[in-house]
C-alpha cells in the first residue's frame, strides 16, 4: 500500500516534468497579394521617371511567424524597393494589436525590386497604394500568426557563385570618368564589360544562399525563408510592375519541395550593396524581357533545394530569441566649398554649359544642398538580431556592402548566420570605411547619408546582441 501511494505521488511529478520538456515550437506562414490596383505609378529606384501602367507579376508580403512558448517573432519579406520605418511601423502596430505580438519582435525587410510600387503620397494612385501596402503587410503577419501549429526548423546554406558580381571596379589608367562633383574616384560602379577598361573588382562577393526550412509535425513543408546577397536582376521592359527574381523564386520554390498551395517561400535581400548580376569582363548573350529574372530564380531555387538536402534534422526544440537596438548616427555634412560648387552647378542655365557637366552633376548638386539644409544632426536607426536554434539572423536597415555581411558571418558566435539588408527601413548605402576611401557611387554624399564608420558601429552592436542571444 505504501509503495502504491509513493507511485501515485511520483507519477504527477514525472508527468509534469515530461510536459515541461515537451517541445513547444510552432510556426505559421502566409502570403498576401500587395499588387497595385490603380495605375499609372512611378516606379522608384532611378534618377528619371519610370512609369508603370500595369503589373507583369504580383507583389507580395510574405510572413513567417515562429513561437517557442516564450518568444514569438515574425520574419517578413515585402516586394518593394525599400519601405521606410514610418510605413513599416504602421503595419507592425496594426499586426501587434490583433496578434498580441510586440513590434520589436517583427523584422520586415524589402527585396529592393526596382520595378515595385512607390510608397509616397505624391499622386492619388500612390496614396491608395500606400494604404494597400500597410494593410497587406499587417495582414500577412496576422494570417501567419493565426496559422501557428507544431513545427520543426532546420537551416543550411549552399553556394551559387555564378550569379553574383562585385559591381565596383578599379579601371585601367586613364579610363576613370569624372564623378558628379568634378573629381576622380578610385573605383567606379557598373563600369561596363569591356576588358579594355576594366582592371579588377574592388571587393569580394558572398556566394551562399542560406535557408530556413520549416516543417509541420508530419514533415510537411510550411515555409522556406531564403537569403542571397544579390541586388535586383532587372531586364524587364514595357513599364510593368514586377517582383523581380525574388517573386519568381517564391513562385517556383514549392515545386522543388513539393509544397502545397499553403506553402510559403520567400527570398530576402542579403548584403548586396556592392553586388549585382552583371558579369563584368565577360560577354553574356542577349536576353528577352524578364528572361534573366527567370534564369536567376531557377538557379536560386535549385541552390535552395541543395541547401535543403544538407539539413539532416529539423528540430522542434530550438530556442528562439530576439534583440532590438536603436542606434543614433551622425548625418554627413557637406563642406562650404561643396555647397558653393553645388549652387554654381544649379545656377547654370545655358544648355551648352549644362551639357558639359559630369553625368548626374545637377542631381547631386541638389542633394548636397539638401544635406546642408537638413535641420537634424542625427539619425536613429533600428537593428535586430534573432536566434532560431543554432542559426542567427541580423537585420540592417541599409543597402549593406557584402564585406559587412561576410564579417558578421565570420565573427558570429553561431555556426550559421544570415544577414538581411533593408530590414525595417532604408537609409541609403552602407559602405565600409575602406570602401569610402575609394569613392564611387555608393559613397557619394547624397547616396550615403550617415557617418563613414557606420558599418563598424552597427557590426559592433550586432555582435554584442548575438553574444547575448548565445548565452
Amino acid at each position: 500500500m505504501k509503495s502504491r501511494l509513493l507511485a501515485l505521488l511520483v507519477f504527477p511529478v514525472f508527468a509534469i516534468s515530461v510536459l515541461a520538456q515537451t517541445p513547444t515550437l510552432r510556426a505559421g506562414a502566409a502570403a498576401v497579394d500587395i499588387t497595385p490596383k490603380i495605375f499609372p505609378l512611378n516606379m522608384p529606384g532611378g534618377f528619371t521617371a519610370n512609369m508603370a501602367t500595369s503589373a507583369h507579376d504580383s507583389l507580395h508580403a510574405r510572413a513567417l511567424v515562429l513561437d517557442d512558448g516564450a518568444t514569438t517573432l515574425a520574419l517578413v519579406v515585402v516586394d518593394n524597393l525599400g519601405a521606410g520605418p514610418d510605413v513599416l511601423d504602421e503595419a507592425k502596430a496594426i499586426a501587434a494589436k490583433t496578434t498580441g505580438m510586440t513590434p520589436d519582435r517583427m523584422l520586415i525587410s524589402s527585396t529592393h525590386s526596382h520595378s515595385a510600387a512607390p510608397l509616397n503620397t505624391r499622386s492619388e494612385p500612390a496614396t491608395a497604394y500606400r494604404k494597400l501596402f500597410v494593410d497587406g503587410v499587417a495582414e500577412s503577419i496576422i494570417k501567419a500568426h493565426a496559422a501557428l501549429r507544431p513545427a520543426a526548423v532546420g537551416a543550411a546554406s549552399h553556394p551559387l557563385p555564378d550569379e553574383v558580381f562585385n559591381r565596383r571596379w578599379f579601371l585601367k589608367p586613364g579610363k576613370m570618368p569624372l564623378n558628379p562633383f568634378g573629381r576622380l574616384d578610385t573605383v567606379k560602379m557598373n563600369p561596363g564589360t569591356s576588358p579594355d577598361v576594366l582592371d579588377h573588382p574592388a571587393g569580394p562577393t558572398d556566394p551562399d544562399i542560406t535557408i530556413i526550412s520549416v516543417q509541420d509535425a508530419r514533415k510537411k513543408p510550411i515555409a522556406l525563408f531564403a537569403n542571397y546577397s544579390l541586388h535586383y536582376v532587372g531586364g524587364m521592359t514595357g513599364g510593368q510592375i514586377s517582383a523581380d527574381y525574388y517573386g519568381e523564386f517564391a513562385r517556383i520554390m514549392p515545386s522543388r519541395l513539393r509544397g502545397d498551395e499553403h506553402f510559403v517561400a520567400m527570398m530576402s535581400n542579403g548584403t548586396s550593396g556592392d553586388i549585382n548580376n552583371i558579369p563584368f569582363g565577360t560577354l553574356r548573350p542577349p536576353r528577352e524581357p524578364f528572361e534573366q529574372i527567370r534564369i536567376v530564380a531557377q538557379k536560386a531555387a535549385d541552390t535552395a533545394w541543395f541547401a535543403h538536402q544538407k539539413i539532416t534534422r529539423h528540430r522542434n526544440d530550438g530556442r528562439l530569441g530576439m534583440r532590438q537596438r536603436s542606434v543614433t548616427l551622425r548625418y554627413r555634412r557637406p563642406s562650404a566649398q561643396e555647397v558653393a560648387d553645388g549652387k554654381a552647378v544649379l545656377a547654370l542655365k545655358e544648355p551648352a554649359a549644362i551639357a558639359r557637366l559630369p553625368r548626374l552633376a545637377q542631381n547631386y548638386a541638389a542633394r548636397i544642398l539638401e544635406s546642408a539644409d537638413r535641420k537634424e544632426e542625427t539619425l536613429t536607426v533600428i537593428i535586430q538580431a534573432i536566434r532560431i536554434g543554432d542559426l542567427a539572423v541580423c537585420g540592417i536597415p541599409f543597402e549593406t556592402f557584402v564585406e559587412t555581411g561576410l564579417d558578421l558571418k565570420k565573427r558570429s558566435p553561431f555556426p550559421q548566420t544570415m544577414v538581411i539588408g533593408l530590414a525595417n527601413g532604408r537609409h541609403g548605402y552602407l559602405p565600409t570605411p575602406e570602401q569610402h576611401k575609394l569613392g564611387g557611387y555608393e559613397t557619394w554624399l547624397g547616396t550615403n547619408w550617415v557617418q563613414e564608420d557606420t558599418s563598424v558601429i552597427l557590426t559592433t552592436h550586432l555582435l554584442e546582441m548575438l553574444a547575448e542571444l548565445k548565452t
